[in-house]
């Protein structure tokens, strides 16, 4: 009885895990690309060669992480305690 398959419960499911990266890779590209227009922006506004591009992308990045961070918690269901 070895070859039996074990129960699988709702944390197993591989559509979640699909979900869970698809919604990880959206939401760090969509932050990652918000910067870059902010710090374009930026650019023409300080009338710049690249640092408001760079400060922007850097930012999106930071807040694309933190938005995965917290993605996670709210999946695995951790709190803020």
């Amino acid at each position: 009885m070895a070859d039996e398959p074990k129960s699988s419960n709702s944390s197993s499911n591989p559509w979640k895990a699909v979900g869970l990266v698809s919604v990880i890779g959206i939401d760090l590209a969509v932050c990652t690309l918000a910067g870059f227009w902010f710090g374009s922006w930026l650019d023409q506004v300080w009338h710049s060669a690249g640092i408001g591009t760079g400060l922007g992308v850097l930012a999106g990045m930071i807040l694309g992480i933190f938005g995965i961070v917290l993605i996670i918690k709210k999946i695995v269901g951790e709190t803020n305690e």
